[in-house]
């Protein structure tokens, strides 16, 4: 598989390394990434991660941008200035930098979370948090779309309601 897909929860060693799961080690690999290329997410207490793909779909996303614009500088700032390659040791470890354990308010544990073709990283009580809130607005959605499901099976094929009179 070429996507970061689980979730898991490693400790910070005393020497302030973390193991990467062997997973997201794998499909880094595949990638061809030698690290892994990390910036603090957009919007959230988290760490966004990943390798070629990632860099690949931010370069597309800028590309299509103004090169010049003022748009395009800031998304570059966060996206590049704010960013660090982190190297994977012989044991497949991380070292990650004051700078963005700070960010993500990460201290002794973290939480690998695969969203595909990225992962990010969390500190694993704002991540349970994260978690229970995606999980109530994707069962709000869920309700929402499956009334719209009931709605056009009610519906003739041109999305009007069977037996409403409505004729085109």
């Amino acid at each position: 598989m070429d996507r970061f897909v689980s979730s898991f929860t490693n400790r910070i060693d005393s020497k302030g390394r973390v193991s990467v799961p062997a997973a997201f080690r794998a499909t880094l690999a595949r990638d061809g990434f030698d690290g892994v290329y990390v910036y603090p997410a957009l919007g959230l207490s988290a760490l966004d991660a990943g390798g070629s793909r990632l860099v690949e779909e931010i370069n597309g996303l800028l590309d299509r941008m103004p090169r010049y614009s003022d748009e395009h500088d800031l998304l570059s700032t966060a996206l590049y200035g704010d960013s660090e390659i982190v190297r994977l040791d012989a044991e497949g470890r991380i070292s990650l930098s004051d700078r963005l354990k700070d960010w993500a308010q990460i201290e002794d544990r973290v939480a690998f979370v695969g969203l595909g073709h990225k992962f990010q990283i969390w500190e694993p009580d704002r991540f349970a948090a994260r978690q229970e809130e995606a999980r109530s607005k994707v069962r709000d959605l869920k309700r929402f779309m499956s009334g719209m499901s009931a709605t056009a099976g009610a519906a003739g094929q041109d999305g009007v309601p069977a037996g409403s009179g409505v004729t085109e």
